[in-house]
């Protein structure tokens, strides 16, 4: 049948007077954490001058052209009125050596930036992580959009700073892993250095 109409729509064999099982959110979790992906920490800068951040695995690339990326916050932290309210925030992707940091913006949020070093971008001046994160990227919020109990923060990225030749720091099946390593590299044909800002 390649290439062919299917003889059917999709879900014209359902029943729509009768009423579907809801997922549950047990399998809702287990059906994401068979989607490894690497780890950021958002920060930005609370209305009282105070850093703000978290730990979050929901983050994308948008666009090219311009630089779009997203990141999806619940919709009752702290960190996203935080952003919300100054327009701006960091993303701090973290490295194998990172996994601290990453555990302890997942936890109790008075103290988290009380367990790491941090300092400030150049541009908007965001607390970022230097210690932890392999790059750093400037956001400027364009657009949020309330999806569920989360939020799609798009931000256009306004600068880069690849810091750490460190491999990302993976969150997959409820556990954190760093990306592997090969035995042997293959040798590979060197590219242009793309121009980026250096934070430090």
């Amino acid at each position: 049948m390649t290439g062919e109409p299917l003889p059917y729509r999709p879900g014209d064999h359902m029943d729509h007077a009768e009423t579907v099982r809801a997922v549950s959110a047990a399998e809702y979790r287990a059906l994401m954490a068979g989607h490894p992906s690497g780890v950021a920490i958002v920060t930005s800068v609370g209305v009282d001058g105070q850093p703000v951040g978290l730990t979050c695995s929901s983050l994308c690339a948008v666009s090219l052209d311009p630089p779009l990326l997203l990141v999806c916050i619940t919709n009752l932290s702290r960190t996203l009125g935080a952003l919300q309210a100054a327009g701006m925030f960091a993303v701090n992707m973290i490295h194998r050596d990172g996994r601290l940091a990453a555990q302890a913006f997942a936890g109790e949020f008075d103290s988290r930036f009380a367990s790491v070093r941090w300092s400030t971008t150049p541009l908007a001046r965001l607390p970022y992580l230097p210690d932890d994160a392999h790059s750093v990227a400037e956001c400027r919020v364009r657009s949020t959009v309330v999806a569920g109990d989360h939020t799609i923060v798009i931000g256009d990225v306004l600068t880069v700073d690849l810091r750490s030749p460190l491999p990302p720091l993976i969150y997959g099946r409820r556990r954190y892993v760093a990306w592997p390593q090969r035995r042997s590299r293959p040798r590979l044909r060197s590219l242009p250095r793309v121009p980026h800002r250096r934070y430090e």
